[in-house]
């Protein structure tokens, strides 16, 4: 069974940084697209960054474009974002999630990387104060 821990987020100021992880149990993420959603207040969910299966290859919303990054550890099975120049606009509900294993899409670069994820960690709440 798969299941998700997920840490990090709290409230950071404007420019700060933060770290979100989420260390997985039940498949090797090193097999599964994975990647951070975002839901701001009054809007709807968006992928922030997706990472490809093995291949390492990424996805960026272009809002988080050089400043966020997303990595995976194999060894802890564990994937981060890491968020640094933060803005008030990033402050929102942040999500990781997992597609699974043997499952690809297709289309879009977004779609590729962030399309289909079935497994969702829980809402890690991230506040950057203007």
């Amino acid at each position: 069974r798969f299941s998700w821990q997920a840490s990090g987020g709290g409230l950071v100021q404007t420019g700060g940084s933060l770290r979100l992880s989420c260390a997985a149990s039940g498949f090797t993420l090193d097999d599964s697209a994975t990647g951070w959603f975002r839901q701001a207040p009054g809007k709807g969910r968006e992928g922030v960054s997706c990472l490809g299966r093995s291949d390492g290859s990424t996805y960026y919303a272009e809002s988080v474009k050089g400043r966020f990054t997303i990595s995976r550890d194999k060894a802890t099975n564990t994937v981060y974002l890491q968020m640094n120049s933060l803005k008030p606009e990033d402050t929102a509900v942040y999500y990781c999630a997992a597609r699974g294993v043997g499952r690809t899409y297709s289309g879009s670069a977004y779609y590729i990387h962030c399309g289909g994820m079935k497994y969702w960690g829980k809402e890690t709440l991230v506040t950057v104060s203007s």
